[in-house]
C-alpha cells in the first residue's frame, strides 16, 4: 500500500488525539511533522506527546536532534522519507501529524528545501539587523514566505534570508519531481475563539507546577543558552525572556496566549493555500474520509 495520510491544523486544534484514534484503527505508525519536537528536551513547551499518550502507536522523529544545533528541513525530509519506506514495508499505514508547514510540503508536495550550509558571516551580517528589520527584509525579497513565517522568531528570519541571499530564489525551491505515493490531508477545523480557548486551557496546564518553567530553566543548566532558547520561539522564547527577568510572570503569561494565537493564524494562512486538505471538525468525519481513501485503488 503506497498511501500517506496528513493530520494538520493549527497549534492546540487535537491533532495528536485525533492521530492516536486513527492509527490504533487503521494499523497506523505516526510521523512527527513538528520543528521543535524534533528537539531532546523540548518536552511540554512543544507539547511532545508521552509515553502513556502513544497509547502503543509506535511515533518517529522525535528527540532526534540536539537543542543546541540546528535542525533542517533537508535534514527532516531525509529522516521522513527512511521511516515512511520502513513502516510501508512493514504493511502499517504512515500518518505525518504536525502544524509544521514546511515539514510537511517537503514529503507530500514534492518540494526541495535547499541543503544550505550555515554561513556565518552571512548570518552574523544578518542577525544584527533585529527582527523587525529582518522581516521587512524578507517581505521584500519572498512576501509568500513573510507571510506565514513567525515574524518574532530570528532563528527562522535569519534561516530563510541565509537561504534566499545564497541561492538567489525564494525558499523553498518547488522540486518537479514526481510524488510516487497518493496522499490524503485531513485538516481539524476549528473556529477562532476555539482555539482561544484551546490554547489558553492548554497553557494553564503547561505553568501548573510551573512544569514549563522548570523544563527551560533545565535546558539552560545543560548548557542551551538564553538565546538558542529564545530562537525556538513562542513558549521558549517568552519563558527564556522571564528567566532573564525581562518580563514579569503575567506579562509572560499574556504573551505566549497571544503570539500562540497569531501563529495559529498564520498556520492556518499556510494550511488554506492547499486545496488538497480536507478539513473535518470530528472523529465520525475524519473515519468516513479515511475510509473513503483507503478503499480506493
Amino acid at each position: 500500500m503506497n498511501k500517506i495520510v496528513v493530520i494538520l491544523g493549527p497549534t492546540a486544534s487535537g491533532k495528536t488525539d485525533l492521530s492516536i484514534r486513527l492509527a490504533k484503527k487503521y494499523n497506523g505508525e505516526i510521523i512527527s511533522a513538528d520543528s521543535r519536537q524534533v528537539y531532546k528536551g523540548l518536552d511540554i513547551g512543544s507539547g511532545k506527546i508521552t509515553k502513556k499518550e502513544m497509547k502503543g502507536v509506535p511515533h518517529y522523529l522525535l528527540d532526534v536532534a540536539d537543542p543546541k544545533r540546528k535542525f533542517t528541513v533537508a535534514r527532516y525530509k531525509k529522516l521522513a522519507e527512511k521511516v515512511i519506506k520502513r513502516i510501508q514495508k512493514d504493511g502499517k499505514l504512515p500518518i505525518i501529524v504536525g502544524g509544521t508547514g514546511f515539514y510537511i510540503q517537503s514529503i507530500v508536495d514534492g518540494t526541495i528545501i535547499p541543503e544550505i550550509k550555515p554561513n556565518w558571516e552571512l548570518r552574523k551580517k544578518i542577525e544584527k539587523m533585529g527582527c523587525k528589520e529582518m522581516f521587512i527584509k524578507l517581505k521584500n525579497l519572498d512576501p509568500v514566505r513573510a507571510k506565514n513565517i513567525d515574524k518574532n522568531n530570528p532563528r527562522r528570519l535569519v534561516r530563510a534570508l541565509e537561504i534566499i541571499l545564497t541561492t538567489k530564489k525564494p525558499v523553498p525551491e518547488i522540486a518537479t519531481k514526481k510524488i510516487t505515493y497518493q496522499v490524503l490531508k485531513i485538516g481539524i477545523k476549528k473556529s477562532s475563539e476555539e482555539l482561544k480557548n484551546l490554547i489558553h486551557k492548554r497553557l494553564t496546564k503547561r505553568l501548573k507546577k510551573n512544569l514549563m518553567i522548570k523544563e527551560i530553566k533545565n535546558l539552560h543548566k545543560a548548557g542551551v543558552s538564553w538565546k538558542r532558547l529564545e530562537e525556538f520561539g513562542l513558549e521558549y522564547r517568552i519563558v527564556a525572556q522571564y528567566l532573564q527577568n525581562k518580563v514579569s510572570f503575567e506579562e509572560m503569561k499574556s504573551k505566549i496566549q497571544i503570539d500562540s494565537e497569531h501563529y495559529a493564524k498564520r498556520q492556518m494562512t499556510w494550511f488554506k493555500r492547499d486545496k488538497k486538505i480536507i478539513w473535518v471538525d470530528n472523529l465520525k468525519h475524519s473515519k468516513k474520509v479515511l475510509d473513503s481513501f483507503l478503499e480506493t485503488l
